[in-house]
């Protein structure tokens, strides 16, 4: 590969234990992501359409070279980067004067309005609030869908194998994570990784509005298809989003791939690499 390609563009396969499963003879294929995402192969096994139950989730369809058999899957797959069981991962703890309500100013006004928030019904079933983590003046901030187990566990955002490739590319654009703002659109876990319903969307979204507006960045970077869709009230697919700056709230926005849906379609990390450069291209043409 060329020299100027990121190495989170290059990781090897994941060991096999911790491999996505083979789909079931009958089986749809489906998979789902991290952040809820349901990702399906361009053709189904045996013809299957899509079962009824997929309907209101978003999809991802792989592109025609990615539809690779469930005997390929694995080699395909990336790299973990820490040993460990699986859905235990490390990334970077974030400085003390970084985490949580730990900072100062508006973003620490935000999270005291936010308080222990009961808006909406996911604060029956959730551990923790996800606020955010990260500097409060940086210049990029990422923003996913919502927590997932890992981060409702530890009250973190991006933590989970996602979370750990998400570091891997901040990295890559020569930052660490807290020289970044990270944070998702909902502030508690939806049960079992489902979608966002409207009405917690509605809840939860004007705290982000309030978190963007205190930390003022340069540029946004939306994670996924449901963040990317969300913020610009869009139902066009990621793939056509990507690539582009849009606006949301007269700031630039990114979307891209989310790292959930790169850890089984490795080969679409080089487009996240082309969206990132451009991100870091403005970066550095605002800071010059």
């Amino acid at each position: 590969m060329p020299g100027n390609v990121p190495s989170f563009c290059m990781q090897g396969p994941l060991p096999e234990a911790a491999s996505p499963p083979r789909p079931a003879k009958g089986n749809t294929g489906r998979r789902t992501g991290v952040d809820g995402e349901t990702v399906l192969p361009s053709s189904l096994p045996g013809g299957v359409d899509p079962p009824p139950a997929l309907k209101g989730r978003p999809t991802v369809t792989l592109p025609e070279g990615d539809a690779a058999p469930a005997s390929q899957r694995s080699s395909d797959s990336p790299q973990i980067l820490v040993p460990g069981p699986y859905r235990r991962f490390s990334v970077p703890d974030m400085p003390d004067n970084m985490k949580g309500t730990s900072v100062s100013g508006a973003l620490n006004d935000v999270r005291t309005d936010l308080g222990d928030c009961r808006r909406c019904a996911l604060h029956t079933g959730r551990k923790n609030i996800v606020f955010g983590e990260g500097n409060p003046h940086a210049g990029l901030v990422f923003v996913g869908e919502a927590p997932g187990a890992d981060e409702d566990d530890q009250g973190r955002p991006f933590v989970g194998r996602a979370g750990q490739l998400l570091t891997k590319i901040i990295e890559a654009m020569k930052m660490q994570r807290q020289d970044v703002y990270i944070c998702n659109i909902l502030k508690c876990r939806p049960p079992g990784n489902r979608n966002p319903a409207s009405g917690e969307i509605a809840s939860c979204e004007p705290f982000l509005v309030k978190q963007l507006e205190s930390i003022r960045p340069k540029v946004i970077c939306a994670l996924g298809t449901f963040a990317a869709q969300t913020l610009l009230k869009s139902d066009v697919a990621i793939s056509l989003l990507r690539g582009k700056f849009h606006r949301y709230h007269n700031i630039p926005l990114m979307p891209t791939y989310h790292p959930a849906y790169l850890l089984r379609n490795p080969s679409q990390k080089r487009q996240v690499w082309d969206d990132v450069q451009q991100i870091m291209n403005m970066l550095a043409d605002d800071s010059g």
